[in-house]
């Protein structure tokens, strides 16, 4: 039986930071005497000293037979898999060795048109062939949601040869799509499905919240240990439950993709955040749920102001997401006014502000922000001129994303690129979700509800000209 009290990881590495001796050993700042006087003021030097590297008694993350092993397998325990590999380059290189486990070059892949861009630049490594399903849309708030079971079983009778299918869970709104339902029709075709459940590492620990992926069948979940819980930004887990998939080819491709010289601090960090949770987890998130529940209640009192909710849908409560538009104002516009007013959302879209309230969020947090939002209300309002259009149909694929990526390319002015065949990954950010990927071909309704998010406020990541004055395309 584990003693999920235990973190073997991480009083390794404070042990081995505690020992004097002389280092001869990477890091070259070694153990802080070398770093500069700025960021140890900025930072304090302790932390330095634990910034080691693959030393003998800290295990290999790439072969791992000690603490590194134990902490993954009291990890694999707290979580619901059957294994879980730690991971220092974020959720983006789980997805990453997730398809390339799953899929050769040609290979069909399900997937919703509302994936990360990291979904995108799994099928530029893996060189397999998207399927992609429109997820639903409510073009009264602006907001996508999710694939449903139906759109995968029509996608998987019209599609019988395909490898893998994945899915969104919860979207960045919230929104828990029918993943047991999904889960259920992948494998009764034995095709594993694949689950960026980056926004759900919490759902194991409360009975409130939604089903985690891994308990709903997913065969593979990907979580952002670092996004919900308390790990340090980029660290995150790759779980497995299903011999579906072949356990070397995600070794393999997650060397592949992550570095060769691992942060132990970030690697220790999620053996803690897994002993934070399993240990006290559940009252974590009675608390954090209550500090939701109160802050939806009253916000839903603020004049002018809505709180996204949906009796259609099941939705992670500690995700707020307010719609912002009945003010006369876009969501860029009051993140802006809020963001003078010491409060900082998640995510700005046209019509909404998201919020993530989590572990460590407090009550003067949450009125912070109920005061930020009666502000915001009271604010002049000037009617807004600008017409919202839905987001744009999925675009045609006319070559792999992966072909495109490598083809011959020329710039040209936005106007001069409708019917062309983009060359790029063009996305509003936060949250990476991609309006137009390397391969497809370029709709006028695309560019102009890009030039909107930009008229708006909205920043547009993934090109090379992020004003957008120009793009790149296939020759």
């Amino acid at each position: 039986m584990l003693n999920q009290d235990q973190t073997p990881l991480l009083d390794a590495l404070k042990a081995h930071a505690l020992r004097p001796h002389a280092a001869f050993y990477t890091p070259g700042h070694k153990r802080g005497q070398g770093i500069s006087a700025k960021l140890a003021d900025c930072f304090g030097s302790a932390v330095f000293r634990a910034d080691l590297t693959e030393l003998a008694e800290l295990d290999n993350l790439f072969a791992p037979q000690g603490v590194i092993q134990a902490a993954q397998q009291l990890a694999a325990a707290a979580f619901g898999a059957a294994q879980t590999w730690f991971i220092v380059n974020g959720s983006t290189s789980g997805i990453e060795a997730a398809i390339l486990a799953t899929c050769c070059p040609g290979d069909k892949i399900i997937m919703p048109r509302n994936v990360h861009s990291s979904a995108i630049a799994s099928l530029i490594l893996s060189g397999a062939q998207p399927i992609f399903i429109q997820p639903e849309y409510d073009p009264v708030l602006d907001i996508t949601h999710s694939i449903t079971a139906k759109a995968v079983e029509t996608a998987l009778q019209q599609h019988p040869d395909t490898k893998a299918v994945l899915m969104v869970y919860p979207t960045y709104y919230g929104v828990c799509g029918e993943v047991a339902a999904i889960a259920s029709l992948t494998h009764q075709q034995n095709i594993p499905l694949i689950v960026d459940e980056a926004h759900g590492a919490h759902f194991a620990f409360h009975p409130q919240l939604p089903i985690s992926a891994l308990a709903a069948g997913a065969d593979i979940s990907i979580q952002s240990t670092h996004k919900v819980l308390g790990a340090l930004t980029q660290a995150s887990m790759l779980h497995l439950q299903s011999d579906r998939i072949n356990i070397d080819r995600i070794n393999k491709a997650l060397q592949l993709v992550q570095s060769t010289s691992p942060s132990y601090l970030l690697l220790a960090s999620l053996d803690a955040a897994r002993q934070q949770m399993a240990i006290h987890g559940k009252q974590l998130m009675s608390r954090t749920l209550a500090l939701a529940e109160a802050a939806r209640t009253r916000i839903a009192q603020i004049p002018g102001l809505s709180v996204f909710d949906s009796p259609y849908y099941t939705l992670d409560k500690t995700r707020l997401t307010v719609t912002v538009s009945g003010l006369g104002l876009t969501g860029y516009a009051a993140d802006e006014i809020l963001d003078q007013l010491g409060v900082t959302a998640e995510l700005a879209s046209r019509q909404n502000l998201t919020f993530i309230i989590s572990l460590g969020n407090t009550k003067s947090d949450i009125e912070q922000l109920v005061q930020g939002l009666t502000l915001l209300a009271q604010q002049p309002q000037t009617p807004n001129s600008l017409t919202l259009n839905r987001e744009p149909n999925i675009p045609k694929l006319s070559i792999l994303p992966r072909e495109a990526f490598f083809a011959a390319t020329e710039i040209l002015p936005l106007g001069e690129t409708s019917d062309r065949i983009c060359a790029e990954l063009v996305c509003p950010y936060p949250p990476g979700i991609p309006v137009l990927i390397p391969g497809e071909l370029i709709t006028s309704d695309a560019l102009e509800y890009l030039q909107q998010v930009i008229t708006m406020g909205g920043i547009i990541s993934g090109c090379a000209d992020d004003s957008l004055q120009t793009l790149k395309v296939i020759k």
